[in-house]
């Protein structure tokens, strides 16, 4: 190439495709086709998505930390060197020991301190990137099969499901749906693993059974698809307050996931995508 010649033009990234899913319908029959976000076809990464989760949960921890004078509440006095003792604080007129660390009822030697701070940082683009991450993993059939959803032969994911969904407002009207979908069998599962803890802090606070997570049901606004929200492990969450902690429970991603139509819209909308 001469020195004179225009430098040749870069070659261009190939644009990302738009996937489609069909639109079905309450009784499972596919309708037309729906082009999903480009946020569904992001490469997924699991580190951001964990990394994302843990600094969600980080922010809602509460700092905790021991009375200034725990372990120390007591009247003591030390006798002195010489005495062929150990020099450790002990109770007036008494060889018990007290108040110091290494002795039963002391004070503790290096206690947590509510001035600790929790919370975990995240750049604002990896938390988005993140976010698209998780949307893009309700797509692998893969991914929701090792979190362990029954899923049945033939469904391809996401569920996208039509707008009549966010009106299912009774809980057996719920368990028709899913059954017509012949996703029931996943609540069943998230039922029968429902168990009860070991005794231990958790169960001493209120925290007595453990269930397991099943469908994630996203609407379009606040108090739709009311039906679904009494059947185990089953979530319900508006696209306007969607999480990367809804689509990726404990950070590991591809959560079984049921959109409505409009619930699709509105999170073009929140991502800043034009209509197709």
């Amino acid at each position: 190439m001469t020195p004179d010649a225009p430098p040749s033009p870069a070659p261009s990234e190939p644009a990302t495709p738009h996937h489609r899913v069909h639109l079905l319908d309450l009784q499972g029959k596919p309708g037309a086709s729906v082009t999903l976000p480009i946020a569904f076809s992001q490469p997924v990464r699991p580190d951001l998505i964990r990394r994302a989760v843990v600094a969600a949960q980080s922010h809602r921890r509460q700092p905790y930390g021991t009375t200034p004078t725990a372990g120390l509440r007591h009247s003591v006095e030390w006798s002195g060197k010489g005495r062929g003792v150990a020099r450790t604080p002990r109770l007036m007129d008494s060889m018990r020991g007290a108040q110091s660390p290494n002795t039963v009822g002391g004070r503790p030697a290096h206690p947590p301190e509510v001035d600790r701070i929790w919370s975990k940082k995240i750049n604002r683009k990896e938390r988005h990137r993140a976010f698209a991450s998780a949307l893009a993993a309700t797509r692998e059939e893969k991914l929701a099969k090792a979190r362990g959803h029954a899923i049945p032969h033939g469904l391809h994911l996401p569920v996208v499901l039509e707008d009549p969904l966010e009106d299912v407002r009774t809980s057996a009207d719920a368990r028709l749906v899913l059954v017509r979908l012949k996703l029931w069998a996943d609540v069943e599962r998230a039922r029968e693993g429902t168990h009860l803890r070991s005794s231990g802090r958790a169960r001493r606070r209120g925290r007595v059974r453990r269930t397991p997570r099943s469908l994630l049901v996203v609407t379009s606004a606040p108090g739709k698809a009311l039906g679904f929200r009494n059947l185990a492990g089953v979530e319900v969450v508006p696209a306007g307050r969607l999480a990367t902690e809804d689509l990726a429970p404990g950070g590991v991603a591809g959560r079984l996931t049921l959109f409505s139509r409009g619930a699709v819209e509105s999170l073009r909308t929140r991502l800043g995508e034009p209509l197709p």
